[in-house]
Order: structure tokens, then sequence, then C-alpha cells
């Protein structure tokens, strides 16, 4: 099992700043990693399983805050990343294809721009099944049967399959955000409460 100390940042393993700043590295550059691992993944059929996995890590990233800061850090020795890695192909059952992937982007100096890669990867995988990506925020937490109808719903009304992305925000207040694409749906109070807002300013 993986535990907080695997991930903890030691002093020992900084290698100084010269690493900090690829500022060359463009969403472009995060593209075509990105789509050579989807071809890699395809022609070797194991799309489905590395697909997982890649899932799998962004959710690491997401949950795990100090495994979040330390990708994001440039100047960690390779070493130290590279047995992280062996620990989470371990703990997460990764195929080889990936985790020898992850170890290329650490070779390569690229590994800080993980998440980013991974996203993109997903959303490729998602294209190619026709599939349009969706982005559900809610006031109140919903149900997956909620959830599942909702995608149901926004599937019918756009005429293809939806990848749903949900996130239970209490922030709005009340209502639902949906984003797909450059359509939004805002029926949040929050919003509804800044557009009063704005009235007011205006008047």
């Amino acid at each position: 099992m993986l535990s907080k100390r695997d991930f903890k940042f030691n002093h020992r393993h900084y290698k100084g700043d010269k690493l900090s700043k690829n500022k060359g590295f463009s969403d472009t550059s995060a593209n075509r990693y990105s789509l050579a691992l989807f071809e890699l993944a395809n022609e070797s059929n194991f799309l489905i399983q590395i697909e997982e996995n890649s899932t799998a890590l962004l959710n690491l990233i997401s949950n795990n805050e100090d495994f979040k800061n330390l990708i994001k850090n440039p100047t960690i020795d390779r070493d130290v990343l590279m047995n992280i890695i062996k620990k989470i192909s371990k703990n997460f059952k990764l195929e080889i294809l990936f985790k020898n992937f992850l170890n290329f982007l650490i070779v390569k100096r690229r590994f800080f721009y993980l998440e980013k890669i991974l996203i993109s990867f997903n959303e490729i995988c998602s294209k190619k099944r026709g599939e349009l990506k969706a982005e559900i925020k809610s006031a109140k937490k919903l149900s997956q049967e909620e959830i599942d109808k909702i995608t149901e719903e926004l599937s019918n009304n756009f005429k293809s399959k939806i990848k749903l992305n949900y996130n239970h925000d209490q922030s709005l207040i009340g209502g639902l955000v949906v984003q797909i694409g450059s359509t939004m749906i805002d029926t949040s109070i929050k919003n509804k409460l800044q557009q009063i807002e704005n009235r007011m300013v205006e008047a």
C-alpha cells in the first residue's frame, strides 16, 4: 500500500532550479505526448486498460495533495520519481506500457506535466469513441441515479454519447452548472445573485 511518506519531499532530492522552467512546453507538446501514448496503447490492444490506468492516476493526483505537489516539482531526483512510479505501478497494477511511458516522461524531464498529458490522453480516447465531454457542478450532492439521469438527458438532447465529469460545489448555493463544449447552462443561485448584483450596479 502507498503511504503519505512515499510522496514526502526530502531536501536531499532537490536538484536546484535549473529544470524548473520548461517554458517551451505548451498544450501542443502535451498533445503530442498524449497522442503518442494513444497510438501505442491502441496498436498494442491495451487502450482500455491504459485509459483506466490514466484515470486512476488522475484521481490520485486529485485526491492526494502530497503526490500532486511532488509531480509539480520539476527538481525532484529522477531515481526518486522512478521509485515512486514503481510503487504506484504495483499498487494500481499498471500496464507495463503505461509504466514505461511514465518513466520516459521522467527521463525527458516532462513528468511535472503529467496531469496535463493524461487529461489530454483521456480526451483523445473520448473523442475517438464519439463522446462529448460534459462538466457538471451542483450545490446539492447528487446520487448516482441522478447523475445517470442527467447523462441520459444530455445524451438525448445532444444526440451523442456523453462522458460526464461531476463535481459537488457548495459555493453555488443551489442549482446546477452544466458545461458541454462552448454551451453552458447555469441555473445556480450564485449566478442569479450575480445577475441581480450586476443589474443593481448598472442602474
